[in-house]
């Protein structure tokens, strides 16, 4: 029960942030946001740790959490490396894949094509992330793997909330589609150009998307 609390309060503080209803800065009261979400303070404790997890917070000793916006230009840096990082993992994987590995990513995107004919966004990222790991691994480079897992876990939120633009699920469903035919067809530059601008599109959507949030409220 905990676990679903602090997810679901999760979602609702990236919201509030996304909207500009906790701007940058500002301090999360773990007290006033039990109150607020009708919970105790271990979930409310739980989602501020997994904000920190992606940078959305920060943590001070003796201070507390406190709300941390990175600005337009530090996200599309992220999604920009982001991109570089998934196209590496891709060319690699295109000659290391095993046949396995090919059958899970092929189940991933049927769970995918599952949860965009729900309409579901949020249930479509949790298999669009399973998917996008399958391909690190793939990559069979240890080190690049854990990087790229690594800005994924920063990203998270923004590569969430994008989902929600209108025909984004749609479109991602396509480009997953051509980047498991180029891995199958080994070819190597076309999964990376593939990924890359799987990835860059959704830097570049959930800018606008920011913009737009921040100027309904």
């Amino acid at each position: 029960m905990t676990i679903r609390s602090a997810d679901r309060i999760t979602k609702e503080l990236e919201h509030l942030v996304f909207t500009g209803e906790l701007g940058d800065g500002e301090r999360l009261d773990e007290i006033k946001l039990a109150k607020r979400f009708g919970v105790s303070r271990t979930p409310v404790r739980e989602a501020i740790q997994k904000l920190a997890t992606s940078g959305l917070v920060t943590q001070e000793p003796r201070r507390g959490a406190f709300v941390r916006q990175p600005g337009p230009v530090e996200l599309m840096e992220m999604f920009e490396a982001m991109a570089e990082l998934e196209a590496s993992c891709g060319r690699l994987a295109a000659s290391r894949v095993s046949d396995d590995a090919l059958v899970q990513l092929q189940i991933a995107n049927d769970k995918c094509q599952a949860a965009l004919d729900q309409g579901d966004p949020d249930l479509y990222y949790q298999e669009n992330e399973h998917f996008h790991h399958l391909i690190y691994k793939a990559s069979g480079n240890g080190f690049l793997e854990q990087e790229a897992q690594k800005l994924h876990r920063r990203l998270k939120p923004f590569r969430r909330v994008q989902l929600h633009l209108r025909g984004r699920m749609k479109q991602s469903m396509c480009e997953h589609r051509d980047i498991v035919t180029a891995l199958i067809d080994g070819d190597g530059d076309r999964v990376a150009n593939t990924l890359r601008d799987h990835i860059a599109i959704q830097g570049e959507k959930f800018h606008h998307l920011m913009t737009n949030l921040k100027s309904d409220t």
